[in-house]
């Protein structure tokens, strides 16, 4: 699928589509007219019916998820089936229940199973409370009911879970399936989230295989669209299904759809392959033309596809599968359905800070976007028709378009949606409705039923409204097309678009849809003709070229390809550029804090219009990924539009308070000069980040980056000039650290900036100690042994993730990567187990290529250092990936240890260490944390609040990490930095970073020196 007009519709703007959107879906009068009457007959048979629209409907009708109780309930089932341990257990039921107010739902509900619940859960709570300001005999009564109420909470966990789900295999669902109505036809699906590894894509190839050939034999003599079928997950097939990785899908993933595909054509089964992520849907197309291209399905008609109106381009892939079926000589059933993962999207697209969200922001949007995409599916000549929905307004339109036909299907899912299909079905027996089954264990229902409760839980959902009394019938009968059309198609106004996610003060830095292949593209084109040109850096002393005579530069991803050339500073030239600085500094503090935000603004403006040409050289200069790379340049053009904002506002005058007759005034003045010193392992965000803050604050600058990436720091030090700052202002020394060194101890430097290891710190602190003269600021972030706690309550798949991330991208060459996985032992063996399938999917390479995820460590020393460490640790190494030739390739290691004590010094690489701890234990692990001395950053996987807060209170970190992965500070968002031995502090990105680089200076005036005190004397 390689039509840019398609992927551009991702982000067109969301007034004018839903507006067309909403004519498309609007209906004449008498049809509306028609469709009321409809609509108002299903909803009172649903609210009549014995089962309404299921016990979970009830359950969420009295337990919404705007309140705590909702929440609590949410969080239960999301966790706790799958918490092996006791202790764990107990401490979630605990948090949870104790949250909430079970008082004000009893005997609420219509519902007596509901009301029951609501007892044991008040019971429950009581039980396991607090006990020890109420007696030892309580205490007693607590200790010896927990067993009790984690059973009762299992067991109602259980029951949640069967409400939506079949069985927990398929022989189960078959079985359960038969004594059902007859009149449903049924859809299985296997439940799973995505293979983090090639052992989980196996499990599921054969969990779909098998079922398959068990509804297969299952299915009688049923015929053509009455057949059963099944839904299948392409990322359950396999571990890397992603854009990125798209040669590698193609060629790996096809033949085992394709194998799953012909065993269920064998059988004449329909199968779906479901819908999932947006960024996704490119290649799910592509992988599905090349299935229904193959002739050993021709005249099979079972092969179709899930697609999501929420998503802005749902009506061009029903086009497009109309015309794909009219190619291959099939008719497809499309599953037409809203979409489940639209709170991830949003985040995702403004974490990434694109143009606009793939997604409508508004529910009415995305229900007008469903009735449209119903007209096209009905229109098309070679589409068979399937509508998922809950909604008795949605089905009394749909009946009205489809008029007679019959091959059009209603779809349901198990557990919800029993009243209003009951009801169609009585009303039309003829009627074809399916349910959408799902089948599994409890290990794959969590994720699954979570995305079911938010989905049909939420304050906007009809299943919802429905469960309140109160609900006019007007408003469950309001039309969406009016509803859209009333707010001239605007968004919603609390989803900003990505680039306004700061507020009106401070743009987002923008991104590139790194998942649109001809955005990729158009960024290679950009890339190989910078990469074209030898790029040539020197040191910049008051605007002039200086330096030793230049010496070559290699990419150290191929150490045979030379980069460019790099002329260091003499440290004998230290002074004279100090000197420059010194002089220039009076004019450039004088200018107005909004002077110096507008240069800084101005050069976020031509950073980001150049992010190509700073993608390229960071690759090839510093060894980054594209996606390293393009993150490195938006934290760059974030640093210098924060710091204007913060020189606008944090650092305007204040009017102090005092007696009458007198004005007191604190403002802000430069410091003088500054020295910033830079590492390379982001050689441009935080070489442009301490720069900028200086600058910001009045100051001027004598940077000096890390030799090995000398030359992206010339260009961003040309395009600050070309912005408007001075070349006095802003000088730029080359070199080693005899350049640092030769600065440092220079009188006239008023202050260091220092990002690097811990060792550079302290000796730059005693080289300012040891100097005569004023006493100057160090600010100064450097390493850590940076800890990742897991507990037996954290999501597994989401722990491998955030560990790939954390510990091994970027080669691990963040400060803030991971360099310790803590985990409890009850949980440990499978942890570490999936993390080295996950470790396996990785792809060591040229960092040039999209489909590369880990690329060199920047120099051979470095790598030299990790492999010394490596086999130091002997038998302890538990996995290591194989490291290609020709860079400075090192790769990604697991290394087992007793103890976080046997590390004595930062690991900067992709190497994890496992260190597991028992439960109850956690105390311990804190003070293992603690005894390192380092506080940079700390993650935590933990569904238990009491043990993220006990770590929060407990642990001395600087920056903590709660359920995601533990890199990717975002300025102005996580202001980053550490304490002990990482870091003197304040945060970089933050709003105290500023006023560390400024004087403070008070002026006091007695007014009634000057003819007497008139604001006294006006007094009425």
């Amino acid at each position: 699928m390689s039509d840019p007009g398609f992927q551009s519709l991702c982000r067109v703007p969301e007034r004018e589509l839903a507006l067309s959107l909403a004519q498309r879906a609007r209906l004449d009068a008498a049809a509306r007219a028609r469709v009321e009457t409809v609509a108002t007959r299903l909803i009172g048979q649903m609210q009549q019916h014995a089962d309404g629209t299921g016990l979970i409907a009830r359950f969420l009708g009295e337990y919404r998820l705007s309140s705590a109780e909702g929440v609590v309930l949410l969080s239960l089932a999301e966790a706790f089936l799958r918490i092996p341990d006791t202790f764990t257990a107990d401490l979630l039921i605990r948090d949870k229940l104790g949250e909430a107010d079970w008082d004000a739902h009893l005997g609420r509900s219509s519902s007596t199973l509901v009301n029951a619940a609501t007892v044991a859960l008040r019971a429950g709570t009581d039980l396991i409370s607090d006990t020890a300001r109420r007696g030892i005999l309580h205490d007693l009564v607590g200790r010896a009911g927990r067993p009790f109420v984690r059973h009762a909470i299992g067991q109602a966990m259980g029951v949640l879970g069967r409400q939506f789900v079949l069985g927990r295999t398929i022989d189960e669902a078959l079985e359960r399936a038969r004594v059902a109505t007859n009149r449903f036809r049924h859809s299985f699906d296997m439940l799973g989230e995505g293979a983090r590894t090639q052992a989980d894509a196996e499990r599921y190839f054969h969990a779909y295989a098998t079922a398959i050939d068990a509804i297969g034999a299952a299915a009688g003599a049923r015929t053509g669209s009455d057949r059963p079928g099944i839904s299948v997950k392409l990322s359950a097939l396999h571990p890397r299904f992603e854009p990125a990785q798209r040669a590698r899908v193609l060629q790996e993933l096809v033949p085992v759809l394709a194998a799953l595909a012909q065993r269920a054509c064998a059988h004449d089964l329909a199968f779906t392959v479901d819908a999932e992520e947006s960024e996704r849907l490119e290649l799910t197309l592509d992988v599905f033309a090349e299935i229904a291209a193959l002739p050993a399905l021709d005249g099979w008609n079972g092969l179709g596809l899930a697609v999501q109106a929420y998503q802005k381009r749902a009506g061009a892939v029903i086009e497009w599968l109309d015309a794909l079926a009219a190619r291959t000589g099939r008719r497809i059933p499309v599953r037409l359905v809203k979409g489940a993962y639209w709170d991830s999207e949003i985040k995702r697209t403004q974490e990434r800070g694109l143009d606009g969200y793939p997604v409508f922001t508004r529910k009415a949007a995305t229900d007008v976007s469903y009735l449209a995409c119903a007209r096209v599916l009905l229109a098309a000549q070679h589409l068979i028709p399937a509508f998922a929905t809950h909604n008795a307004l949605t089905v009394a339109t749909l009946l009205e378009w489809a008029g007679g036909r019959r091959d059009v299907e209603f779809q349901r899912l198990h557990g919800m949606g029993a009243g209003l299909y009951e009801s169609l079905l009585e009303d039309d027996p003829a009627l074809n409705c399916r349910i959408y089954a799902p089948v599994g264990g409890h290990d794959d229902l969590l994720a699954y039923l979570v995305r079911r409760l938010l989905e049909n839980g939420a304050n906007s959902s009809f299943v919802n409204a429905l469960q309140d009394p109160a609900t006019p019938i007007d408003h469950l009968l309001a039309d969406p097309a009016d509803t859209v059309l009333a707010a001239d198609g605007a968004p919603h106004p609390r989803i900003v678009l990505p680039r306004h996610l700061y507020g009106p003060d401070r743009l987002n830095a923008a991104g590139i849809d790194l998942t649109d292949r001809a955005a990729v593209d158009r960024l290679t084109g950009a890339m190989q003709e910078v990469w074209s040109a030898a790029w040539d850096a020197h040191s910049l002393i008051d605007g002039k070229a200086a330096g030793e005579p230049p010496a070559a530069t290699f990419d150290p991803a191929c150490l045979e390809r030379p980069i460019g050339s790099v002329r260091m500073l003499a440290p004998s030239m230290a002074a004279a550029a100090c000197r420059i600085g010194t002089a220039a500094q009076p004019a450039w503090n004088a200018q107005s804090r909004h002077s110096r935000a507008r240069c800084l603004r101005t050069a976020a403006d031509l950073l980001e219009a150049r992010t190509p040409t700073f993608i390229a050289i960071a690759i090839r200069e510093a060894g980054k990924t594209i996606p390293d790379a393009l993150a490195e340049v938006r934290e760059a053009v974030d640093f210098l539009r924060y710091y204007a904002q913060q020189a606008e506002q944090a650092l305007a005058p204040l009017d102090l308070p005092g007696p009458t007759g007198e004005t007191n005034r604190l403002t802000y003045s430069g410091r003088g000069l500054i020295v910033c010193i830079s590492p390379w392992n982001f050689p441009l965000a935080i070489f442009i980040g301490q720069v900028s803050a200086a600058l910001a604050a009045g100051n001027t600058v004598i940077a000096k980056p890390a030799l090995q990436t000398s030359i992206i720091a010339h260009r961003a030090v040309h395009l600050l000039h070309e912005a408007g700052i001075p070349p006095a202002v802003l000088q730029l020394a080359l070199g080693d650290a005899r350049v640092g060194q030769a600065l440092v101890a220079e009188p006239d430097v008023s202050g260091v900036v220092f990002t690097g290891s811990t060792a550079g710190a302290k000796h730059i602190e005693r080289a300012l100690a040891a100097r005569d003269g004023a006493i100057v600021p160090l600010i100064a972030e450097t390493g850590g042994q940076n800890a990742m706690i897991v507990d037996s309550s954290a999501l597994p798949e989401q722990v491998i993730g955030d560990l790939i991330t954390s510990a091994f991208l970027s080669a691990g060459q963040r400060c803030s990567a991971a360099r310790v996985l803590l985990v409890q032992d009850e949980v440990a063996d499978r942890i570490v187990e999936r993390l080295i399938g996950a470790m396996d999917e990785l792809r060591l390479g040229d960092p040039a290529r999209l489909s590369t995820d880990i690329g060199p460590l920047i120099d051979d020393a470095a790598r030299q250092r990790l492999q010394t460490h490596l086999e130091a640790m002997g038998s302890r190494l538990l996995h290591q990936l194989p490291a290609p030739p020709g860079g400075h390739f090192l790769g990604p290691a697991l290394v087992a240890l007793e103890d976080m004590s046997l590390l004595q010094a930062e690991v900067f690489g992709p190497v994890l260490h496992v260190v597991r701890w028992r439960a109850g234990t956690l105390d311990t692990v804190i003070d293992q944390i603690n005894a390192t001395g380092y506080g940079l950053t700390l993650g935590v996987h933990s569904r238990v609040d009491s043990t993220v807060e006990r770590i929060r209170q407990r642990a001395r970190a600087g920056n903590l990490y709660v359920n995601r992965s533990m890199v990717g500070a975002v300025v102005g968002v996580q202001p980053f930095g550490g304490e002990g031995l990482s870091g003197t502090g304040p945060k970089a990105g933050g709003p105290n970073y500023l006023k560390r680089l400024c004087t403070e200076r008070v002026s006091s005036v007695d007014t009634t020196s000057a003819g007497g005190n008139a604001s006294l004397w006006t007094l009425d």
